[in-house]
């Protein structure tokens, strides 16, 4: 972690051209225009974003590449792109229009999707998502397809499986914690960060830039990624777009800097 300014991502999730916000991957709300929230955040001087389709996959479609070609030409910091991704030619084109990164998700289980696409396009354009759900005792196991498929696989073991397969960074979400406003799952961004020697970016949780504090004090992460944070305000979740000032910021480097 940077100790001048971290890394502080907002992740915008959509569906044929709406902008959604989940709670524990369910119950979708709508938010409005997904471009418009990406010129706000060029507005507000964010520094990278996170996009994902989040039906893409689950009904069986292509990247809407229209879409994200939107994103591209509205985009003034660096963008990744998630959702439907399965092939090395889905990749190629996201990766032609612009798209800086692209996150697997679903086509992470299939290794050779993995190794294939770090080998062609490098390691820094290719990020594993993996989306974590802890079961009634304790272990926290790895689920695809927006939380409907439990692939079984330890998340620690997956996330090693990741880094020798050739993916540049790791994005880990917890599904029990995803648009709760409870903080990070400390134990769990913890123990991956600490297992691999790729950046990990956690998410899921966030309600607060002190549980972004709370979250940099207690593990290596290498960012901090949230959605309701910052789309959503109030206890009626209202929709509104918001980014902490740069001050603001850096002041969470010097927290997590002073603890450890």
């Amino acid at each position: 972690m940077s100790s001048l300014r971290p890394r502080l991502i907002p992740c915008l999730q959509f569906a044929r051209g709406e902008l959604l916000k989940t709670r524990r991957f369910r119950d979708p709300q709508y938010l409005g225009d997904p471009i418009n929230a990406v010129k706000l955040f060029n507005d507000l001087e964010c520094d990278e974003l996170v996009v994902v389709d989040i039906r893409a996959t689950q009904e069986g479609r292509e990247p809407d590449y229209a879409m994200i070609q939107e994103f591209a030409s509205e985009a003034f910091m660096p963008l990744a792109y998630g959702g439907g991704i399965s092939s090395i030619e889905q990749i190629r084109r996201v990766l032609a229009i612009g798209i800086e990164k692209v996150v697997i998700g679903a086509g992470a289980a299939d290794a050779k999707l993995i190794f294939s696409a770090a080998a062609v396009f490098g390691c820094q354009s290719i990020v594993a998502a993996i989306d974590v759900r802890k079961t009634a005792l304790g272990r926290r196991e790895v689920w695809t397809r927006s939380g409907t498929h439990n692939l079984g696989v330890d998340a620690r073991a997956y996330c090693l499986q990741m880094q020798e397969l050739g993916a540049g960074e790791l994005f880990v979400q917890s599904i029990d914690l995803e648009g709760t406003r409870a903080g990070y799952d400390i134990a769990l961004m913890k123990e991956v960060s600490a297992a691999v020697q790729i950046p990990v970016i956690a998410c899921g949780g966030a309600g607060s830039l002190e549980d972004v504090r709370v979250l940099l004090r207690s593990s290596t992460v290498a960012a901090a990624a949230a959605g309701t944070m910052f789309v959503l305000h109030g206890k009626h979740n209202a929709p509104l777009i918001s980014y902490p000032r740069p001050h603001e910021i850096v002041s969470l480097a010097t927290a997590a800097s002073d603890a450890r």
